[in-house]
């Protein structure tokens, strides 16, 4: 049976993209790709994100793993699915909304903090639950959610930085979603992409670390 989320636990991070321009976003995540930072979530607070996921699919293949975030509505899910998108990301979780992204046939994930959410996410059918935004309860809280769902595949996103992405993963994250401490606003709006190549080695460099580690 092939791993549906064989990807995601590959690629560790999601560099979470929230850029002012197609043009940025696609120069940003140009610069997370050449430093290894393979797995790139375009949200729909970009403009044109449809279009930016469908030229970073033609340039990149499958050599890196792209999706859409912040999917709100049933279109957009169609629309990143039609542009080539391997993934789709909600920040919460509504049955219609779920139900839409996985009739696209994609790896589904969508946002919860409490069991509560847990649950519904799970009963909903999605393939992975976001937790977020973790950084209310740090990795001690997902190892917490660890006790009654242990073979729910959880990611947190929110608070993730090369300082603490072993201890997300010692608590038990499948991967992770980075934001800000990977791919900052204000580099974004500067176009100082030096600044997110120095981060995106930063990420890198731990998650390797945390690899190292499991296989020691």
């Amino acid at each position: 049976m092939t791993d549906r989320l064989h990807r995601l636990r590959e690629s560790a991070v999601l560099a979470v993209l929230r850029a002012p321009s197609a043009e940025i976003a696609l120069d940003a995540s140009e610069a997370l790709i050449r430093n290894g930072i393979l797995g790139i979530e375009v949200t729909y607070s970009t403009p044109d994100a449809a279009a930016v996921i469908a030229e970073l699919v033609r340039r990149h293949g499958d050599a890196a793993y792209i999706g859409a975030g912040t999917v709100t509505t049933a279109e957009q899910a169609q629309a990143a699915a039609g542009a080539g998108a391997q993934f789709l990301v909600s920040p919460g979780t509504s049955a219609p909304l779920a139900t839409a992204m996985i009739d696209t046939g994609l790896v589904v994930m969508t946002g919860a903090l409490t069991p509560s959410e847990v649950m519904e996410a799970v009963d909903l059918g999605v393939d992975v639950v976001k937790i977020f935004p973790a950084s209310l309860g740090g990795p001690s809280y997902l190892g917490a959610l660890r006790g009654p769902f242990p073979e729910v595949p959880l990611m947190p996103t929110g608070g993730v930085n090369p300082d603490n992405v072993a201890d997300w993963f010692a608590a038990g994250a499948i991967a992770v979603g980075a934001g800000g401490d990977l791919v900052p606003s204000s580099a974004l709006t500067s176009g100082d992409f030096t600044e997110i190549e120095v981060r995106a080695k930063r990420f890198l460099a731990a998650v390797a670390a945390v690899r190292a580690g499991a296989s020691a």
